[in-house]
C-alpha cells in the first residue's frame, strides 16, 4: 500500500492518532467480530481527514496487505464520501447496486461488499470510519450488522475523546512544568543582574555619605543608600514569592541562634539609618537559644518594620519587641495612624494587597505575605490587631524548639 507524504505537523497529529486507537485495548477484538460476523475479510479502523486516508488498526484475513499508518489515495475511497457526507455507505454486492454498480472504488481494489460507519467524536469532530471490505458479497445491509457497526464506531469514539482528553491535560501540564522552569531561571536571572548594579549604587552610596565635609553630598548618599537598600528588599521579596509559587516553598534552614537579639537589633539599626526622620523604639529580651533560619527571621523583621514605617503615623514611635520563654518566641511590631479596616484584615496577608489607602509606588505589597510564609516555615502563627486606641500591631510566635 502507499504511504503518502504528508507534512511534519500532519505526521505528528496521525502518529498521536494512531496511538490513540493503539491505546483502546478493545480496538483488536473489535475488528475480529466484525470479520467473524459478516463474513468479510478485512477490516479497519481509519483516520479520514479532508486530505488523507489512513489505517490506525487492521484485521486482514485475506492478504489484502494494509497495516496500521498505511495510507490509501483518498479519493480512491468510499470513506471520502461517507466523511462527506457524514453517512454510513452499505453495500452487499458492488455489481448489483444502482448507485455503485460502476463506481471507481470496487475497480481498483476489486470489492464486491463494502460497509463504512464514521465515528464521530462527541464533540462533533469527525475522526474517521469504522470500515469492512471484502472480494464476495456479504449481507451487511442486515439490521443487526448495521447497528453492531454504530455501536462498535461511538464506543471507539468515546474512548478517542477521552484519550484526547487525558493528552490534552498532559500537555498543559507539561507546558506549564517547563513555563514554570523557565519562569524560575528568569528570575534567578533577573535577581542576579539586578543586584550587580545595586551593589555598584550601593557603594557610590557610601562614598557619598561619608563626604562630611558636604553636608547635601552626605545626604544624597543616605537618601541614595535608602533607596538601595529598598530596592534590595523587594528583589528579596519577588524571589521569594517566585519561588513559593513555583511550588519550591520558603526555603529555610533551622539551626540553633543563641544570639538572636544582636541580630534583631542590627535590623532595627539598618531601618533606622535608612529612615532617620522617624523614631523606632525597641526591647529585646530574648534570652533562650532559639532553633530558626537567623537570616529569615531578619527579613521577617524587617518587612514588619518596614511596612510600620511605610504605613504608620510619621508623628509616633514605632516599638518593636521580641521576648521568649521555654516554648515560644515572640516578635511584634507596633506602629499608630490610621486602623486597618476590621473587613481589610483577612487580606493583609494575600499577595499583591495594599491598602486602599497607599501612595504609588509603596511597594509590590508582598512584604506581609512574605512574613506570613516564614513564620508558617517556623510552624508559628502571624496575627495582626488594629485599633484607633492601640495601633496596628503584628504578632509573630515562633516556637523555640
Amino acid at each position: 500500500m502507499t504511504n503518502l507524504p504528508v507534512s511534519l505537523d500532519s505526521q505528528e497529529s496521525l502518529a498521536r492518532d494512531l496511538g490513540a486507537v493503539a491505546r483502546i485495548s478493545a480496538v483488536p477484538s473489535i475488528l475480529r467480530m466484525i470479520c467473524d460476523e459478516t463474513g468479510m475479510g478485512f477490516a479497519a479502523v481509519a483516520r479520514v481527514t479532508d486530505t488523507s486516508w489512513t489505517a490506525c488498526a487492521v484485521q486482514d484475513n485475506v492478504g489484502f496487505g494494509l497495516k496500521p499508518g498505511g495510507q490509501l489515495e483518498l479519493q480512491t475511497t468510499l470513506c471520502f464520501e461517507s466523511r462527506a457526507a457524514r453517512a454510513p455507505i452499505i453495500i452487499d454486492k458492488f455489481s448489483e447496486s444502482a448507485t455503485y454498480r460502476g463506481h471507481h472504488t470496487p475497480a481498483i481494489y476489486g470489492l464486491e461488499s463494502y460497509i463504512s460507519v464514521p465515528i464521530i467524536l462527541p464533540n462533533g469532530e469527525y475522526f474517521g470510519n469504522l470500515c469492512a471490505i471484502d472480494a464476495r458479497p456479504a449481507q451487511v445491509s442486515e439490521t443487526r450488522i448495521v447497528r453492531m457497526f454504530e455501536v462498535f464506531a461511538n464506543l471507539i469514539a468515546m474512548q478517542l475523546e477521552s484519550e484526547k482528553r487525558q493528552w490534552s491535560t498532559e500537555a498543559q501540564l507539561m507546558s506549564e512544568r517547563e513555563t514554570a522552569a523557565l519562569r524560575e531561571q528568569f528570575i534567578a536571572v533577573l535577581g542576579h543582574d539586578l543586584r550587580n548594579p545595586l551593589a555598584a549604587v550601593n557603594a557610590t552610596a557610601e562614598i557619598l555619605s561619608r563626604r562630611h565635609a558636604d553636608p547635601d553630598l552626605t545626604n544624597m548618599g543616605k537618601r541614595l543608600k535608602a533607596t538601595v537598600f529598598r530596592m534590595s528588599r523587594l528583589i528579596d521579596d519577588v524571589m521569594d514569592f517566585a519561588r513559593i509559587r513555583l511550588g519550591s516553598g520558603m526555603r529555610v534552614a533551622i539551626t540553633p541562634d543563641e544570639d538572636l537579639a544582636v541580630h534583631l537589633r542590627a535590623v532595627v539599626d539598618e531601618l533606622r539609618a535608612a529612615n532617620e526622620s522617624r523614631v523606632v523604639t525597641s526591647h529585646f529580651d530574648v534570652r533562650a537559644t532559639v532553633r530558626c533560619d537567623t537570616g529569615r527571621i531578619q527579613q521577617l523583621l524587617s518587612n514588619l518594620l518596614a511596612n510600620a514605617l511605610t504605613h504608620g503615623s510619621t508623628d509616633a514611635p514605632v516599638v518593636v519587641e521580641a521576648s521568649s520563654d521555654e516554648t515560644h518566641l515572640v516578635l511584634s511590631v507596633t506602629n499608630d495612624g490610621e486602623p486597618i479596616e476590621p473587613h481589610l484584615l483577612a487580606k493583609v496577608f494575600e499577595p499583591y494587597w495594599r491598602p486602599p489607602t497607599s501612595a504609588p509606588g509603596g511597594g509590590l505589597g508582598l512584604g506581609l505575605y512574605i512574613c506570613k510564609q516564614i513564620v508558617e516555615a517556623h510552624a508559628g502563627t502571624l496575627e495582626v490587631v488594629s485599633t484607633a486606641d492601640a495601633g496596628t500591631r503584628f504578632t509573630a510566635r515562633i516556637p523555640v524548639m
